[in-house]
This record gives C-alpha cells, sequence and structure tokens, in this order.
C-alpha cells in the first residue's frame, strides 16, 4: 500500500483538526434563544470568495472570504463573543451582509450567473456582468434567490409543500437547480427561464433530507428517511437505480470531484462508497468509539451520521456525527486519521481550495477548522483528469492492463 498523497500515515494522524475560528449569532440571549437558532446549512461560493451561514432566527449570513488574518491566526476570535457586525470586512474589502428571509432557513446553495452581452437578462442585472447568487431553502416551502454583491432578492420560487431541506445548483453554470423537500419530492428548477419549474422528482417515501449533482451534472444523488439513496439522471430526469446497503436512514451524499464516487452517510453509523456507475460499493467506512487514550471527554458513543463531503482534491472525506466528533478520512487507508470534538454538528463542507472546513451546529455556530493541504500523487493527478470525461464502462473498455483499470475505477489507490 502507498502512503498518503502529501506524507505518511503516521504524519496524516499528527495533523489533527485545529479551531480557527468560531463565529456566534450576534443578538443578545432570549428565554426563546433556543427555539429554531439551529445552522442546518453552510456554504462556500464556488470560487471561494464568499461563505454563506444559516445562523438561525431566519437570517442568513454573507462573509466574505477569507476573514481577516487575526481572526483566522487563533483558536477563538474576537467575534466568538461579540457576534458579526455589519461592518466586517474580508480580505478583498467586501462588507458582510445580512438576507432577512422571514423563515427558518435549511438549505443554501451557490451559483454565478453568466453575463448575459449587451441584454439585460428580464431587468434583474446590469448587462454584460456576471455575478454570484445564493439560493435559500425555507421552512414555508419557498426557495429565495439573491444577488450575493447586493443582498437583492432574485427569485421566489414556491412549489414545494413543505421544508425545503437541501440546495443543489449544477456546477456548469446552466442555472438548474434542484431542491429536496419534507414533501418526498425533489424539484428542478431553471432560473435562466424566469425560475420555471422544469420537473418534479417523486419515488421517495420518507422526508428528502439532501441532494448533490455530479460535478460533471450528469447525475443526482438523493438521500431520504429511507435506507436507499436514490441516482437520477440530470439528462432525461429518470431514476437510474436505488443505492442499498444502509441499515438506517440515509442523509447525507456527495460526489467526488471528478464524479467517479459517490459517499453516503445513514443513521447506522456508516459511509458508503459507492461507483455510481455500476452501483457497486466499493468501501464502507465505520464510526466506531474512540479508544479512551483518544476520547474527547464524551460520554455518549451515538455515531449517527449528519454530514460527509469529498476534499477538493478527492482523497480525503470530512464526517460529522452525533458522537460529538468531526473526522477526516483517508480513502485509501479505510480509517480516520484527523479527529477533532465539536458538540451538536449539523454539518459540514470544504473550502473550494482545500485548507478550511467549516462546520455548523445546533446552537448556530460557525466553525472553521484547519484541514489538511494535500499534494496528490501524478498517479491520481492522471486518475482525476481521465474520469471527468470517462464512465467506469468507458475505462473497462479500454485496451489496458487489468490494474491500470481498477486504479481508474478506484478498485485500487
Amino acid at each position: 500500500m502507498e502512503a498518503p498523497p502529501g506524507g505518511t500515515a503516521a504524519q496524516e494522524a499528527e495533523d489533527e483538526p485545529l479551531l480557527l475560528a468560531e463565529l456566534k449569532p450576534g443578538r443578545p440571549q432570549q428565554y426563546d434563544w433556543k427555539a429554531s437558532c439551529e445552522t442546518w446549512s453552510v456554504a462556500f461560493s464556488p470560487d471561494g470568495t464568499w461563505f454563506a451561514w444559516s445562523q438561525g432566527h431566519c437570517i442568513v449570513k454573507l462573509i466574505p472570504w477569507p476573514l481577516e488574518e487575526a481572526e483566522l491566526s487563533c483558536k477563538a476570535s474576537e467575534r466568538k463573543n461579540r457576534g458579526v457586525k455589519a461592518d466586517v470586512k474580508g480580505g478583498g474589502g467586501a462588507k458582510e451582509k445580512t438576507l432577512e428571509c422571514g423563515q427558518i432557513v435549511w438549505g443554501l446553495a451557490f451559483s454565478s450567473w453568466p453575463p448575459y452581452g449587451d441584454k439585460e437578462q428580464d431587468g434583474l442585472l446590469a448587462p454584460g456582468r456576471s455575478c454570484l447568487i445564493l439560493a435559500t431553502g425555507l421552512n414555508d416551502g419557498q426557495i429565495k434567490v439573491w444577488e450575493v454583491q447586493t443582498g437583492r432578492l432574485l427569485f421566489s420560487l414556491s412549489g414545494h409543500l413543505d421544508v425545503v431541506r437541501d440546495l443543489s445548483f449544477a456546477p456548469n453554470g446552466s442555472l438548474i437547480l434542484v431542491s429536496a423537500s419534507r414533501d418526498k419530492t425533489l424539484r428542478i428548477w431553471d432560473l435562466s427561464r424566469d425560475g420555471k419549474q422544469v420537473q418534479v422528482l417523486s419515488g421517495h417515501t420518507q422526508w428528502v433530507y439532501c441532494c448533490s449533482i455530479s460535478p460533471d451534472c450528469s447525475m443526482l444523488c438523493s438521500a431520504a428517511g429511507e435506507k436507499s439513496a436514490f441516482l437520477w439522471s440530470m439528462c432525461s430526469y429518470t431514476l437510474i437505480r436505488k443505492l442499498e446497503g444502509h441499515q438506517s436512514s440515509v442523509v447525507s451524499c456527495d460526489f467526488s470531484p471528478d464524479s467517479a464516487l459517490l459517499v453516503t452517510a445513514s443513521y447506522d453509523t456508516c459511509v458508503i462508497m459507492w461507483d455510481p456507475y455500476t452501483g457497486e460499493q466499493l468501501r464502507t467506512l465505520r464510526h466506531v468509539p474512540l479508544p479512551p487514550a483518544l476520547d474527547y471527554g464524551s460520554d455518549i458513543h451515538a455515531s449517527s451520521l449528519r454530514s460527509v463531503c469529498f476534499s477538493p482534491e478527492g482523497l480525503y472525506l470530512a464526517t460529522v456525527a452525533d458522537d460529538r466528533l468531526l473526522r477526516i478520512w483517508d480513502l485509501e487507508l479505510r480509517t480516520p486519521v484527523a479527529f477533532a470534538p465539536m458538540t451538536n454538528g449539523l454539518c459540514c463542507v470544504y473550502f473550494p481550495h482545500g485548507g478550511f472546513i467549516a462546520t455548523g451546529t445546533r446552537d448556530g455556530h460557525v466553525q472553521f477548522w484547519s484541514a489538511p493541504k494535500v499534494l496528490s500523487s501524478l498517479k491520481h493527478l492522471c486518475r482525476k483528469a481521465l474520469r471527468t470525461f470517462l464512465t467506469t464502462y468507458q475505462v473497462l473498455a479500454l485496451p489496458i492492463p487489468k490494474k491500470m483499470k481498477e486504479f481508474l475505477t478506484y478498485r485500487t489507490f
């Protein structure tokens, strides 16, 4: 077995995530403070210039990234104590913004809005100008879409009959938005056509918790309160297959950067790594109690998963579980290489360029953790480049040695 890219397993294990900053809501403590204060979703913009935080109480904070260097240089920043102030600036001089959504915010998703030449796009944006947009999924079933730079509301999309739990934009800039709801459906929206509802995807029998579009925009995965995840075609909007293997509700899913892998996380304490093209289970990562020497003082070992996400280079996973731990997994070793104690974690996401992980909690807080910056091997870079345009079946049809096929299809690392 080869050493993990960037170092040995022992070196990786020593590189524990450090808490770089923690943001807390800046509102005064009230008797009903704990009601609806959860941070259900956190997100970085694709270009890494903005961070969005559903901090509870119907508010989304848009924070320019990076945070001031001083705020990332210590474990507990000053903002942890004083809350978020509207005049704080990021590295680029942009000011953070507050979006008053009017309902509890559950899902967040960024996308770029491409320029439209000399023609203004229905009066929404200035002609010839591209911008960032943020979609917010709300408690009443609405989806509100905002322009990030101005904080202006662009669309209010109606159709869902219950909470919009998650959102995912097609990464190719087509302005196709997928929403997942407690009404047991997914809906496809086309913002380039004035937010037209294109399709309703039915088949789940429980609340839909999560949706994820593959980076090549060919597939959609959805996770509901069921033991199987659904894989859909983004071309025909039809069900490709059900991924069956978990023993309890599947609650989170994510594709690898080259679309060759899919991971699902479940209340059964397991993450399963799949080949989405064949439906084959490639690995199972089990969340087990820590040895006493590594236990961070938790008196419980309820390891139900809450969230899973791929690292930008595709060799690591981050998971958040109910046992009060953030874990970073090496996919080659199939074991966690780093742990960090966190309480009441709900969600996690990697910074698009690596080096940081953001997590949200039931208390309405956001924490930023250091993550290993990985120098990928040349072999993996070649595999990643090939798999961005070759399916598993196309790889298997190549006239190359069996070991090379196993490597390219992630049967070996």
